[in-house]
C-alpha cells in the first residue's frame, strides 16, 4: 500500500471527532491493507514504531525536524523556524514547503526509514538523522510529510485509543464489532496491537487463539471492582482469599534464567529502575522461567515498616538509582504467578496460582509472598481490614478462589475494599488532566489555579469531564505542574474529550492524578454518565492526593461505569450541581 493511501486515512480522521466515523475510516484503511502493512499502519496510526511495552524512540524532536526540512527544501532554516512558530506545527510547514508529487513510497518503505532513523547511533548520530530524514522528505509530497513528521513528533492529534482499534478491525471484516472480544482477548495476553492485526489479517479471527502468555512480552494486568464492606465481599464471593492492599508500584516480573524484565502497568518497562528487585528475582524465585505479578514497596531499613506510596515512587527514575537504591531499597511482595518453567497458568485457579506463587519463593530480603488469609466470614475480614489500616495500607483485596487469570479484565473474580476518607465518598478516584484554568489571585504567579479532570468512558474510548479541582497541590507543585502540561498543549478541544466546560487551555489527555472527593452528585455541567435523557456525575469537594500517578495511563483511569458505582453505594443525596 502507498503511503499516500495512509496519508489520505489520517487526514480523514484528523477531520472528524465522531468515533462511528473513525471506527468505519479505520475499517476501510484496515480493509484495503495487506497482512504486511497492516501492523506499521497500526504503529504509525499510534505514533509508535513498535508495541507499547517495547518503546523505540525515533530521536526526531523539533530542532531535527527543523534541520531536515532545511535540507530538503534548501530553505534557510531561521525561516523555517519562523513559520513554525506561526503555525505551531512542522507537519503544516512541510505541506507548504515541500512541492513534490509524491505517491512513489510505500508504508513498509517510510515505516522501514523510520525505524532506521530511530536505530541510528554512534558518533555523527545527530547529522546521520538528518540526512536521513531530509532524504525521505525530498521523496514525499506536502500531504505525506505532513504526516510523516508529526507521527515521530507525537501530534497526529487523531483522538484514537486501543478500543477504536479493535473495533476498526472486526468492522473491516463483518461491518459490525462482534470480532472485538476474541481480537481483544489476544491484544489482553500479548500486548502487541500490531502482532495481533497481523495475524488477524492473514489467518482469520480463529487463529487468535493460538496467541498465548509469552515470558518477554507483558499480560495487560487484571483489575478489581469496588466492594462497599466486608458483607458484600462475602455475598458475592463467598470463601475467598483476602490480602493487603498495598499502596505501591504494581510490577509485571518476566524471568528467563537471569535475564529478568520488570513492567509497570501501563506496560512501560523500568527494569534498569529497579536493579534491587532484578537481583531477588534471580536470587529467590526458583523456576527458571516464569511471570510473576506483585507490589513493590519502599521500606525503612531501620524498622521494616512499608513508606507512602510519594515516597516510594521516587524510585521511579532514570537518574542517581544506586543512591537510592540504598536510600530507599524495595521490597517486592508477590501475589500472582502467570506462567513457570514453560506452563501457561493463567486458567488454574487463583487457589492454585497462588500455591505455585509460594513454592517457587525462597526466603531472602527483597522477595515476600504476599500475607494472605482464607475466610468467608465477615467478621474476620473486616478484623483483618482493620488491622491493615492501622498500619497505613489502603485496604484489602478480596479473590475469587477458582477464578482463573483474565488478562486487562475489572471484575468481581478481585474486589478492593479501601479505606474510608472525611465525607461521604469512600474511595479515590484517578482523573486524566484534559485542560487548566489560569492562576487568579494568590496563584495569578503560576499562571495555573484550577484543573479539568476527566473519567475514561471505555465504551466510546474517550474522557468525560467529572471535575474542575484547585485543592491538593502545594506551592511548589503547581509550577511543576504547569511546565509538564504546557508541553502537551493543544489549540482546541481534543477528539478524545467529551466537555462542556471550556477551560483557558485544553491539554492533550495524558497525566493522571489521583483524587478524593466528600461525595458524586448528578451535575449540569460535567459530562461523565451524561446522556441525552440523564444529567452527568461531578465529584463535590475534590481534592488532589499526591502529584501526577507516573504508573498509569489515560486509559487506566477511573471509568464513567465505575463513578456511577460508587453513586450507588455512597449513600446518595441526590443533590444536582453545576459546580465542583
Amino acid at each position: 500500500m502507498r503511503f499516500s493511501k495512509l496519508g489520505e486515512s489520517l487526514a480523514q480522521l484528523e477531520k472528524t471527532t465522531k468515533r462511528l466515523e473513525m471506527t468505519a475510516t479505520l475499517a476501510q484503511l484496515f480493509k484495503d491493507a495487506s497482512a504486511d502493512d497492516i501492523a506499521p499502519i497500526i504503529y504509525l496510526t499510534q505514533e509508535r514504531l513498535g508495541p507499547a511495552f517495547a518503546p523505540i524512540d525515533f530521536g526526531i524532536g523539533d530542532a531535527l525536524a527543523a534541520q531536515a526540512l532545511a535540507k530538503a527544501t534548501g530553505k534557510d532554516i531561521d525561516a523555517i523556524k519562523k513559520q513554525f512558530k506561526t503555525k505551531g506545527d512542522y507537519g503544516i510547514v512541510a505541506q507548504k514547503l515541500l512541492t513534490n508529487k509524491g505517491n512513489t513510497l510505500t508504508i513498509k518503505q517510510v515505516y522501514d526509514r523510520l525505524m532506521e532513523i530511530a536505530t541510528t547511533s554512534g558518533e555523527g548520530t545527530v547529522e546521520r538523522k538528518t540526512d536521513l530524514l531530509a532524504d525521505l522528505l525530498k521523496k514525499l509530497s506536502g500531504e505525506e510529510a505532513r504526516y510523516v513528521l508529526r507521527i515521530p513528533l507525537g501530534q497526529l492529534r487523531l483522538g484514537i485509543g486501543d478500543p477504536t482499534v479493535m473495533e476498526g478491525l472486526s468492522w473491516s471484516v463483518t461491518g459490525d464489532k462482534t470480532l472485538r472480544a476474541p481480537i481483544e482477548r489476544a491484544y489482553n495476553v500479548c500486548c502487541d496491537l500490531g502482532a495481533v492485526a497481523r495475524i488477524f489479517k492473514s489467518d482469520g479471527v480463529a487463529a487468535l487463539e493460538k496467541i498465548q502468555v509469552k515470558v518477554g512480552n507483558p499480560v495487560r494486568m487484571a483489575l478489581a471492582e469496588r466492594a462497599k464492606s466486608s458483607e458484600d465481599i462475602v455475598t458475592r464471593l463467598g470463601k475467598c482469599a483476602i490480602e493487603p492492599k498495598y499502596d505501591g508500584l504494581r510490577a509485571q516480573i518476566h524471568k528467563n534464567g537471569d535475564d529478568v524484565r520488570i513492567y509497570s502497568r501501563n506496560l512501560e518497562e523500568t527494569t534498569a529502575m529497579f536493579p534491587d528487585i532484578v537481583e531477588g528475582v534471580r536470587k529467590q524465585f526458583k523456576a527458571k522461567t516464569a511471570i510473576l505479578e506483585g507490589e513493590a514497596l519502599a521500606y525503612d531499613s531501620e524498622t521494616g515498616d512499608f513508606l507512602p506510596f510519594q515516597i516510594t515512587t521516587q524510585r521511579k527514575r532514570k537518574y542517581d538509582i544506586d543512591e537510592f537504591k540504598e536510600k530507599l531499597p524495595l521490597k517486592l511482595l508477590a501475589f500472582d504467578l502467570l506462567y513457570a518453567d514453560g506452563k501457561d497458568v493463567t486458567r488454574l485457579g487463583y487457589k492454585e496460582r497462588h500455591a505455585l506463587l509460594e513454592k517457587f519463593i525462597v526466603k531472602g530480603d527483597t522477595l515476600e509472598v504476599a500475607e494472605q488469609v482464607v475466610t468467608q466470614d465477615a467478621i474476620a475480614i473486616e478484623k483483618f481490614f482493620m488491622e491493615k489500616i492501622e498500619h497505613g495500607l489502603e485496604g484489602i483485596m478480596a479473590k475469587r478462589l477458582d477464578s482463573t487469570y483474565q488478562a486487562g479484565a475489572r471484575n468481581f473474580n478481585w474486589i478492593k475494599l479501601k479505606r474510608s476518607y472525611q465525607g461521604h465518598l469512600t474511595d479515590t478516584v484517578d482523573g486524566v488532566i484534559v485542560g487548566y484554568i489560569r492562576g487568579r489571585g494568590m496563584r495569578a504567579r503560576f499562571g495555573i489555579g484550577a484543573l479539568l479532570v476527566a473519567v475514561y468512558d471505555d465504551k466510546e474510548d474517550k474522557f468525560a469531564t467529572v471535575t474542575k479541582i484547585g485543592t491538593g497541590f502545594s506551592d511548589e507543585e503547581w509550577p511543576k505542574l504547569r511546565e509538564l502540561l504546557d508541553k502537551i498543549v493543544k489549540e482546541k478541544q481534543p477528539a478524545r474529550v467529551d466537555a462542556l466546560l471550556v477551560p483557558d487551555v485544553w491539554v492533550e489527555p495524558k497525566y493522571v492524578i489521583e483524587m478524593q472527593a466528600d461525595e458524586i452528585t448528578r451535575s449540569t455541567i460535567h459530562t461523565a454518565g451524561k446522556t441525552d435523557d440523564e444529567l452527568g456525575y461531578a465529584l463535590r469537594f475534590p481534592r488532589v492526593i499526591g502529584f501526577i500517578r507516573a504508573d498509569k495511563k489515560p486509559e487506566d483511569a477511573t471509568t464513567v461505569k465505575e463513578i456511577l458505582k460508587m453513586f450507588e453505594k455512597q449513600g446518595k443525596s441526590g443533590e444536582v450541581t453545576n459546580e465542583e
